[in-house]
């Protein structure tokens, strides 16, 4: 097999006890394993040496109202990614921080210190958040607008990197005979004054080794692909079917042109959630042991909360009630456009849809051999829907191991995935650029 074959990307998404959300019920579930770092080193260093370009990690800023019956706790991104870093050597570290609740400052300052904790292996997951919960642990009465979410957003990445650009890579001299620190001409105040924010700078953390982190977008909205076209590195996103992955594939790359940028430095990633077994119908065994361990409570108020509709008085076995146009949602919606697609396509119960949406959250699940999964993801990469994927294990750590073990090596085999790491940098690996400092010489310095 040809070495020069183009090669997939694969993210791993970690989420505590694994994707289905009754993992957690186990037998070989570890209660305290959502913030125990022993765990999470462990599942990083089996990523790192089946040598999966990153890791992710989502990050939600409330518990909602379904901790009863689901795991919504765990630690914060930034702090385990630090602790990651120094745990591995290539593979990426991205870290899910909302532009809602946050401010443009801190953020450029924690992900600057993690690319160089890292040495070159930082990413954002830029998210505008979806729920009302979260607004309420920031001191609003509702959540902003969508439209509004992802003006903010922009204006939000827009200071943050200018932030980064704010010092030139050599601007410290350390030069200890005449005492100079730093050239102070190539450290810029940015000055910016914007609707959102106003940010004089420069950051108080030198240019680091990929220059930004790489930038990942995971919505698939209108607004959420507009921003993805315009400023996204790498998309993680959620298609069911070959055709829709196809179409989202052309339609943000036709985007990523029209705004003057290379579709190939655009990485799309769909989500999937595999459950593997030595045959096929041990896995579809597998996935109905799972679905089984599922509380319908818990299925409902995850609807609940996607739709904005209460099903807990209709039967499970029956059909859904018609739902609202997705003009009417202010929460997530792409997800909500999924789920709305998926009922509208498949005439599916209550109870079919809960399961449905279990293992994934609206993210393709398939049940398989080794042999057949690979054969899914090789469809897919080979037919234009994806340049790779956003691996996302339904329990953990056994369901990382399975994929790590079983279906790297098949890929490999295949020539569709690296033997090897290509570069110690995250940016290096998928094949992206070092972004060139916009820093310009009329700008105005720091003076003594």
């Amino acid at each position: 097999m040809s070495q020069t074959r183009k090669k997939m990307h694969l993210n791993v998404f970690l989420l505590n006890h694994g994707h289905h959300e009754a993992a957690w019920r186990r037998t070989d579930a570890n209660p305290q394993s959502s913030t125990d770092i022993r765990y999470f080193t462990r599942l990083a260093q089996i990523a790192e040496k089946a040598k999966f370009d990153s890791l992710f990690l989502a990050d939600v800023l409330s518990v909602g109202k379904n901790i009863r019956h689901g795991s919504h706790v765990g630690l914060e991104p930034f702090t385990l990614l630090s602790a990651l870093a120094v745990v591995t050597e290539h593979i990426g570290l991205i870290g899910t921080v909302s532009t809602t609740f946050n401010e443009p400052f801190n953020i450029a300052r924690k992900f600057a210190s993690l690319d160089h904790i890292s040495n070159g292996r930082a990413g954002w997951n830029i998210v505008t958040s979806g729920s009302e919960f979260e607004a309420a642990n920031f001191s609003n009465n509702e959540h902003l607008q969508h439209a509004k979410r992802y003006e903010r957003a922009r204006e939000f990445l827009d200071v943050a990197t200018k932030l980064w650009d704010s010092w030139q890579d050599d601007a410290i001299v350390f030069d200890r005979e005449s005492g100079i620190f730093a050239d102070d001409s190539k450290v810029i105040a940015i000055h910016h004054a914007g609707h959102y924010f106003h940010v004089t700078g420069p950051l108080n953390v030198p240019r680091t080794p990929q220059g930004y982190p790489v930038l990942v977008q995971a919505g698939s909205s209108e607004d959420g692909k507009a921003f993805a076209a315009q400023y996204a590195e790498a998309i993680f996103t959620a298609q069911q079917t070959l055709l829709e992955g196809q179409q989202f594939y052309a339609d943000v790359k036709g985007r990523v042109a029209k705004f003057g940028r290379n579709p190939d430095s655009v990485k799309i990633l769909p989500g999937i959630c595999p459950i593997i077994a030595p045959t096929e119908s041990e896995a579809r065994e597998k996935e109905q042991e799972l679905n089984e361990l599922t509380v319908p409570a818990y299925g409902l108020n995850q609807l609940r909360w996607v739709t904005g509709i209460d099903f807990s008085s209709y039967p499970l076995d029956g059909p859904l009630p018609e739902l609202p146009p997705v003009t009417e949602i202010n929460g997530n919606k792409s997800r909500y456009q999924l789920i709305a697609d998926l009922v509208a396509n498949e005439n599916l119960t209550i109870r079919q849809l809960i399961y449905k949406l279990a293992g994934g959250r609206g993210h393709r699940v398939f049940a398989g051999t080794p042999v057949q999964v690979a054969d899914q993801l090789e469809e897919w990469f080979e037919q234009g829907a994806s340049d790779g994927f956003n691996v996302m294990p339904p329990y953990l750590p056994g369901g990382l191991e399975d994929f790590a073990e079983l279906v790297v090596p098949e890929l490999q085999r295949r020539g569709l995935f690296r033997l090897e790491y290509e570069s110690r940098t995250l940016r290096g690996n998928y094949g992206l650029a070092r972004p060139t400092n916009g820093w310009t010489p009329h700008k105005e310095a720091l003076t003594t």
